[in-house]
């Protein structure tokens, strides 16, 4: 665990929380089920308990096709009388990375047989002028919440070197960096007070602390997941392909209901994590850049996302075409079109590692700081 001079992450962490709680008249945490957000719950309800303001209000949007796993802990936190969960089954579009011909679904859309039944207490009514995943966060705040308000987010900084910048440089409320704004004429924010930790510091907590969390990381600990590579998210995201891989052997009923509700979930799941994740060149191609162009040319239907695709490939050869691993690149490239990734994550998480932003630091003359990575990204 991180240690500062006379504190650690938890007791900085308990800090900032306090001050958001003096200074806003409402703190909310914004809950998906999973560890990081966990550990923000916790912290909060730890401070509102000291504070008197107990129950602490939460805010999970239900993506539909969630971890059975993770519902059950819902429900389960639903019950905690020290915590007032919003829990809001409403539709809105969400866009599945499995399928090439049906890229876009509504979440709980009206009229059609949807994974599971709505919770009896849930928020049921799209009131909120978005069918945006991405904005509902902020219109939410905004209707439901339209007072001084602090919204808790469980994100780190250690998964993201341009996150970690973006979080200790600029001030975002008073001398805060750790935050973005929601609307700043509304004095409505959002916050990360566990941006410095690592994923050490949240299973440590967690275990120390007895508190219960999904059960979605205790299956993927025993079909052998990498303890950093564990997530929980909706799972047709395009981070969460893998996933489909054992799902139907750790939850068979959701991923039965995800087949049905969904194109493009059955042909991922048969798939090896050998097609997703290519690892050795197909036989038939001279080069990635190759096998990159074909796989755009043939696999990517949307005229205006093929565009945009190859306008990105065209940068990114010219910007890095003195990188001696630049395969890895492209293999980023390739990975991309291959989980249907429409907002480029995938890519943008592999330029923001320390290798990619040591070869910058190169290209601007600057000293790099690893020689490992000097000798095998950069030409002598």
């Amino acid at each position: 665990m991180k240690i500062y001079k006379k504190t650690n992450v938890y007791e900085e962490a308990l800090k900032r929380v306090r001050y958001l709680y003096d200074e806003f008249d409402e703190v909310l945490v914004g809950y998906s089920g999973g560890k990081d957000s966990t550990v923000t719950l916790r912290i909060a309800i730890e401070v509102a308990r000291e504070k008197g303001r107990l129950p602490v209000k939460a805010i999970f949007i239900d993506q539909e096709a969630e971890w059975g796993a993770v519902i059950d802990h819902m429900r389960e936190i639903n019950d905690d009388p020290d915590v007032d969960l919003r829990w809001y089954q409403i539709p809105f579009k969400i866009y599945n990375a499995t399928s090439n011909f049906k890229q876009w679904i509504t979440a709980w859309e009206d009229g059609v047989e949807t994974m599971r039944p709505r919770e009896p207490y849930s928020i049921k009514e799209n009131k909120y002028n978005t069918e945006s995943f991405y904005d509902l966060f902020n219109k939410i705040i905004e209707v439901d919440f339209p007072q001084r308000t602090a919204l808790l987010g469980g994100v780190r900084s250690e998964e993201s070197p341009r996150r970690h910048v973006a979080m200790t440089q600029d001030a975002t409320y008073k001398y805060i960096t750790w935050g973005k704004k929601l609307n700043e004429k509304k004095n409505q924010y959002t916050f990360y007070p566990i941006y410095d930790w690592s994923y050490t510091d949240i299973w440590k907590a967690i275990h120390d602390n007895k508190w219960t969390y999904t059960k979605v990381y205790d299956y993927q600990y025993m079909y052998g997941v990498p303890t950093r590579s564990m997530r929980v998210s909706n799972l047709h995201h395009e981070t969460a392909i893998q996933t489909l891989f054992y799902l139907q052997e750790i939850e068979r009923d959701t991923w039965t209901a995800l087949t049905k509700r969904m194109s493009g979930i059955d042909t991922a799941g048969k798939l090896s994590k050998d097609d997703y994740f290519v690892k050795e060149l197909p036989f038939m191609f001279r080069s990635w850049e190759e096998y990159r162009d074909f796989l755009t040319e043939k696999l990517v239907k949307n005229e205006k996302l093929k565009q945009k695709f190859t306008k990105k490939w065209e940068v990114y050869d010219k910007r890095y075409e003195k990188m001696l691993l630049r395969d890895n690149l492209i293999k980023a490239e390739i990975q991309t079109i291959l989980a249907n990734d429409i907002d480029l994550n995938k890519l943008r998480n592999f330029t923001e590692t320390p290798e990619m932003e040591d070869f910058r630091r190169w290209a601007r003359g600057d000293e790099v700081k690893y020689t490992r990575i000097k000798n095998r990204y950069i030409p002598e």
